[in-house]
């Protein structure tokens, strides 16, 4: 039997290298930005075109590299950090494998220029698939300047994987503002297509955060700090009365590296059990700095996971330090979600009750109990005020009312629908009974009206007497940015553009004014938190969240002709069973199944 393995052509090893290194535009920033920062740049500049699809560039003023160094960066498993083994764990740096700058050239055109400042001349190099096609000296500034052209140009199924140019920009964003927070001190700036997005000065992580966020979360923050010898920590978390339902600014630090943990977001929002509605979600910039020999980084490819040897002593002190900073500040509000206010007494009941008269018992000495002639009554009884009569007929209405409602909640069959657990709405059919996602029968329903509009042209923007202005982040201003044609093409009539907000003078008919800002942030969310298209454009996309932005929530208690309409008005749809999301709106049970469940 002949021999059947073989070794892999080092092109085809770089390219399922690359499959774990590179997944996407952003996988390309992150390790370009990071390369920069681990050559002492003080500034980067970050050029796109086409969310990353087409060019990638990233030039600094770092020390640069040496023709020899230069070649040699693209070669696997070549590094400067690492000598011994027991150097992965003493690691101060950014990047470390030595095969990011090998995956990204066997995926894409490659061109560099580097010079250190002791030389006269620096490297020009041009790489395509992992081969070297370029070499000459040139002249350059000091740092590197390396762009990145055509990713997965020669990988035509990883290409087709990706996402819109909205989507694939918004994963840049989120590591350019990753890296950028990490790293106060050195500026940055973003262009895409053109287009200025960031302009980061180097400041202190205060001002980075409103520099990125803007000047509006300065308010909402809260500094924290503790210095132990296990660990150091310091930054900051937003008030518990600017809590949002949204994850989005939620970032954990060790040694000035980002890390995604699950386990240290529990300790945070433990911290602020008590304080926050349920489904909101505290804002927070924490920064950790432990010993490098106390950590484990080198878990994954992306680096983005960390492992402590003590987990447990560092949740506890992350908790701790958060309450006491909640207590510190004096940002604890004195609130109860579950109290009921007009359960509360007065305060100036409080401060006079020492003259606060007892109440008064009248006794009716006539009353005879053996006296069948005798009115019923009791022997203490209140004396009641003729001219309070009224209020007696009103009680006697009001339990005939109750007694009458009592009657129907446990009458289920006399009305054609019942609510269930302010959810799900249950409808009797002849072949057994029907239940109904309210919620997700209400986004089917409003999706189907926006279609409807738009085909018949029949949307309108209302305009307001005084325009709306919503604050945003950059990077979100920039995705509303990228879809206000059809935003427009739906009823929104936008008046300015800034970095920091977007005034409205004009909105669709059918959407609330109050609820503009909310409809336009859950737009935002489906954007950030990449929801599958399902063969939707960019406009089936937004009124799918519109829908779900303006449909009615579970818990929202309906009257019997709310539920009929609902009921009614789902069945009218032309795809009632699934919501614009592609979610199950409706079960049928058959008396056959109902009948089922008990004969076992």
């Amino acid at each position: 039997m002949s021999d059947i393995i073989q070794l892999l052509p080092d092109h085809v090893a770089n390219q399922i290298a690359a499959g774990e290194v590179v997944q996407r535009p952003a996988s390309v920033v992150k390790e370009l930005l990071e390369n920069s920062i681990d050559a002492g740049a003080t500034n980067i500049k970050l050029i796109l075109i086409d969310a990353g699809k087409t060019l990638i560039q990233v030039i600094d003023d770092g020390k640069g590299m040496s023709t020899v160094d230069a070649k040699l960066s693209f070669e696997r498993h070549a590094t400067s950090k690492i000598r011994v083994a027991e150097d992965l764990f003493q690691l101060h740096t950014k990047g470390f494998r030595g095969e990011a700058m090998a995956s990204i050239a066997a995926i894409s055109h490659v061109e560099m220029k580097t010079k250190q400042d002791s030389q006269e001349l620096g490297t020009h190099i041009k790489i395509e698939g992992s081969k070297i096609s370029y070499q000459e000296m040139t002249a350059t500034p000091t740092g590197t300047n390396i762009a990145v052209k055509n990713l997965f140009y020669n990988i035509p199924a990883r290409r087709n994987f990706l996402k819109s140019d909205t989507v694939e920009t918004r994963h840049i964003v989120d590591e350019f503002q990753r890296v950028s927070l990490a790293h106060p001190e050195i500026s940055f700036s973003f262009h895409h297509n053109g287009k200025e997005i960031y302009q980061l000065k180097n400041s202190n992580l205060r001002k980075r955060i409103t520099q990125i966020f803007g000047s509006k979360i300065n308010e909402k923050l809260v500094p924290v700090s503790e210095e132990t010898e296990m660990i150091s920590m310091k930054g900051f978390f937003s008030k518990p009365s600017f809590s949002k339902k949204k994850r989005g600014e939620q970032f954990f630090f060790v040694n000035n590296r980002y890390v995604k943990s699950p386990y240290l977001n529990h300790a945070v929002v433990s911290a602020f059990e008590g304080l926050l509605e349920q489904g909101y979600h505290p804002s927070y910039f924490l920064y950790l700095t432990v010993p490098a020999k106390n950590i484990d980084i080198n878990i994954h490819p992306t680096k983005t996971e960390v492992k402590f040897d003590d987990e447990k002593a560092i949740y506890a002190i992350l908790r701790a330090t958060i309450k006491h900073s909640l207590g510190q500040y004096n940002v604890a509000p004195i609130i109860d979600f579950n109290r009921d206010p007009s359960l509360d007494t007065p305060y100036n009941l409080v401060k006079e009750s020492s003259s606060t008269s007892s109440p008064k018992i009248s006794v009716d000495p006539s009353f005879n109990p053996f006296n069948n002639n005798t009115k019923k009554r009791t022997a203490f009884t209140p004396k009641k005020d003729s001219s309070d009569w009224e209020s007696l007929y009103t009680y006697t209405n009001d339990f005939v009312k109750q007694e009458k409602l009592f009657q129907q909640e446990t009458d289920p069959l006399a009305n054609k629908t019942v609510q269930i657990q302010k959810k799900y709405l249950l409808s009797s059919i002849k072949s057994g009974v029907v239940l109904i996602h309210q919620s997700l029968a209400h986004q089917r329903i409003l999706y189907e009206e926006f279609l409807e509009s738009a085909s018949m042209k029949k949307i309108h923007s209302q305009q307001l007497l005084f325009p709306i202005t919503i604050s945003f982040s950059s990077a979100e201003i920039e995705i509303v940015y990228s879809l206000k044609s059809e935003l427009e093409d739906i009823g929104f009539d936008f008046d300015e553009f800034t970095k920091e907000s977007i005034t409205i003078k004009g909105i669709p008919i059918s959407i609330p004014e109050s609820k503009i800002a909310s409809v336009l942030e859950e737009l935002l969310e489906s954007v950030n938190l990449d929801v599958p298209e399902l063969n939707y454009n960019h406009f089936d996309h937004m009124i799918a969240s519109f829908s779900k932005s303006l449909a009615i929530k579970t818990g929202t208690f309906l009257s019997q002709k709310e539920q009929e309409s609902l009921v009614n008005r789902l069945f009218s749809c032309k795809e009632p069973s699934i919501s614009p999301s592609g979610k199950t709106t409706f079960k049928t049970i058959t008396l056959n199944e109902i009948d089922q469940f008990f004969a076992r």
